[in-house]
């Protein structure tokens, strides 16, 4: 897993790529941390990059909205397709995150 962030406006863009799994999850939930508990609280999260996740991945991003909650703050998903997608679609996380086709509209929507 590869990560990636820059700010626009107050909000942070995480990209992630390759595996977000049981081995890279654990350094997401690190990095995702320290940002939230540094004062950040809005948050889109591309996914354009990432080919695979997780049970442990999908943990990792429950735990960033969880976090976040406490914090009142928000975060929205950019560019969820293919395989990963699918295995958001058969976990319900459709249904559970707000989802946008770009960046751009992600941060649109949480503005």
């Amino acid at each position: 897993m590869d990560l990636q962030t820059k700010t626009e406006g107050n909000t942070i863009i995480v990209s992630i790529s390759a595996r977000l799994d049981a081995v890279t999850a654990p350094e997401y939930e690190k990095r995702i941390r320290e940002m939230i508990d540094g004062g950040n609280s809005y948050f889109v999260v591309d996914f354009e990059q990432l080919d695979y996740i997780s049970s442990a991945g999908l943990r990792a991003l429950l735990l960033m909205a969880k976090l976040l909650k406490e914090k009142d703050g928000k975060v929205c998903f950019a560019n969820v397709k293919g395989n990963v997608r699918s295995v958001f679609d058969m976990s319900g996380f459709t249904a559970l995150f707000k989802m946008e086709n770009s960046v751009a509209e992600a941060l649109a929507s949480i503005a």
